[in-house]
């Protein structure tokens, strides 16, 4: 089994429960951990044959864009775009990460992680 990991997808979006979530936005971190077979890519250097990272990216950054409530449910459509989109995938695992959540306290950061 092989792995191709995308770390670090950057972005600022409006998720959270409170109203100005919605109208301030944060910074937000996706990282992609995905499992697949790509002994015939890395044999013929053809990219039909293993998962394109630019279509990773692409998909991160549309499931980003679309608002919810908790980073959970985000998290969770950006794991079933990725099933849907590439059949060769084993497992995958996202974890998304929000910079600066609004609490009454120090906290840097906050990150879910979904592994299916």
């Amino acid at each position: 089994m092989h792995k191709i990991i995308v770390e670090g997808i950057n972005v600022f979006a409006y998720h959270g429960c409170l109203d100005e979530e919605a109208k301030i936005g944060t910074n937000y971190t996706v990282d992609v951990t995905m499992e697949t077979d790509f002994s015939e890519a890395a044999k013929t250097d053809d990219l039909s044959k293993t998962i394109d990272y630019v279509t990773v990216f692409k998909i991160v950054k549309k499931q980003m864009a679309i608002r919810s409530k908790l980073i959970e449910q985000v998290g969770q459509r950006i794991v079933d775009e990725l099933k849907q989109e590439f059949i060769t995938l084993k497992k995958v695992e996202v974890k998304v990460t929000k910079h600066n959540p609004p609490m009454n306290g120090d906290v840097d950061k906050v990150s879910i992680v979904i592994a299916e």
